[in-house]
């Protein structure tokens, strides 16, 4: 076992953690994910910093919650820190996909980028200033393909564009879908590259998010599939906070993503949005299968971690939402597989809570490279051997954000038992009792009751704040939970 193992770090895009079949969804095909899972320690309670793109890959790759990097919107530009540290500890760094760094083509630490970004991305300079031509929009221009978005869509079948919840059938060239083109670009680079440095590869998969458009052979083996489906009663959506009411008015009056939401769904409406969604899933699982042969067949294996996650889910419907923006667990949960025999143990499946973020420290500890002061992390490689225990808390943090327009900042705490949201100047809040209401239906927060409850939570959460602060300005950690670095 060589001293620097090869890392392999796939990441998908608004991936749900009930996707992966041997996780405890039996509906799902995912043969690939299953053997990761298998042979590898999955983290069943693996929580986002936050529900965004942006502000939860920013804290990935920095090891920091967003208040540590300033970075809480999609919008806002943002490098990572630690990959510079890799390529400084003689790791060649490449990443091929969707990183959403801001600017898009930023290195951010990588000696290569191959960027590929978000599906439905408009091209036109006249109408979207952040418009940009990743090698997916380049590889489609040279085949002759036009690249199908909201407009083009809605131009071609406006009634159509309306009913279809983002759902479509991918009826272009197969290897020139998205998730196909990023995992053959892949495959491509892996076969090509005669190195024999250690490797850090990032590879990032558009998909499952929306449109939600498989092959069709994909979506075909989901007919007939019964996939669970929410039921949400209008006592529920009336419990909510004030922002989210006006959440779901904007994802309905936007169209975001070639999505066209609405309320009051029926049950086969929703059945037909996860079999798109599920089928996506399969999709990035028969590369991922690709990717883990061709690093075989090519001897990267021997000594290798892969580590398969995603930025943050999907509500797909439950509590009457679509997409991300809420702190929901359907939102904030995602899966984590930690892949690397000889140095994770096989098989294991930990329940105790960790945030994603935490992969950062897990990936130096793994490259030997010194963890900053400054992370607000803790490796993942302890928890996998039962040699330290998980967290007692997991947060997350988002500010007013495009579609989430009705709230200034939202902070989220959450234990085994209770999960707190509080809504920055909103006499709004969320309080929900897991044990006995784990699909987060029955909101506490106005309930009497529970103000003791409530009130105690609110007290932790603030101070949590408070040392959030200080260690941003101090440049040190200062979270209880976070053990600070020995040599």
């Amino acid at each position: 076992m060589i001293e620097k193992p090869h890392i392999i770090l796939i990441i998908t895009d608004q991936q749900r953690a009930d996707t992966i079949a041997a996780l405890g969804a039996p509906w799902m095909n995912t043969p690939n994910l299953d053997r990761l899972a298998r042979e590898g320690t999955a983290f069943a309670n693996c929580f986002v910093t936050s529900p965004v793109c942006v502000g939860s890959r920013a804290s990935l790759f920095s090891g920091q919650f967003p208040h540590g990097m300033g970075v809480f919107k999609n919008f806002q530009p943002w490098e990572p820190t630690w990959v510079r540290s890799l390529a400084d500890a003689g790791y060649h760094c490449a990443s091929i996909g969707k990183m959403h760094i801001n600017p898009y083509d930023a290195l951010g630490g990588f000696h290569q980028r191959y960027v590929v970004e978000n599906k439905d991305r408009p091209l036109f300079l006249e109408e979207h200033d952040r418009a940009f031509h990743d090698e997916w929009d380049k590889a489609l221009h040279a085949r002759g393909i036009i690249k199908p978005t909201r407009y083009t869509r809605y131009a071609e079948d406006p009634q159509g564009f309306q009913e279809a919840l983002g759902c479509y059938s991918w009826e272009l060239d197969e290897d020139m879908h998205s998730d196909n083109f990023v995992g053959d670009t892949a495959l491509w680079w892996l076969e090509e590259r005669k190195a024999d440095t250690p490797l850090f590869l990032e590879i990032g998969f558009p998909g499952p998010h929306p449109p939600y458009d498989p092959t069709p052979g994909h979506l075909a083996a989901y007919d007939g599939v019964s996939i669970p489906v929410p039921t949400v009663t209008e006592a529920e959506l009336a419990a909510q906070p004030r922002s989210q009411a006006e959440y779901r008015r904007n994802m309905i009056t936007f169209n975001i993503d070639s999505l066209a939401w609405r309320e009051n769904l029926s049950a086969e409406e929703l059945l037909r949005l996860r079999r798109h969604y599920t089928a996506n899933v399969s999709m990035i699982d028969e590369k991922v299968g690709q990717i883990m042969d061709v690093l075989d067949s090519n001897g990267y294996l021997d000594d290798a971690v892969v580590i398969f996650t995603s930025d943050h889910a999907d509500a797909l419907g439950d509590h009457g939402h679509i997409q991300k923006w809420t702190m929901y667990d359907t939102v904030e949960r995602v899966p984590l597989i930690v892949w690397g025999p000889g140095r994770v143990p096989a098989g294991n499946t930990v329940h105790d809570l960790v945030q994603l973020s935490d992969v950062a420290p897990t990936i130096l500890e793994l490259a030997s490279v010194g963890i900053p002061e400054s992370f607000d992390t803790r490796s993942l490689l302890p928890i996998c051997t039962e040699e330290l225990p998980g967290r007692d808390v997991v947060y997350a943090e988002l500010a007013r954000d495009h579609i989430q327009s009705g709230a200034e900042f939202i902070i989220m705490r959450r234990d085994a038992e209770w999960k707190l949201v509080w809504y920055l100047d909103e006499p709004d809040g969320e309080l929900y009792h897991l044990t006995d209401d784990p699909e987060e239906v029955v909101n506490l927060w106005t309930v009497r009751e529970y103000d003791e409850k409530r009130e105690e939570l609110l007290r932790d959460l603030q101070e949590w704040a408070i040392r959030g602060m200080l260690q941003t300005r101090m440049g040190t950690s200062c979270n209880p939970q976070t053990p600070m670095p020995t040599d």
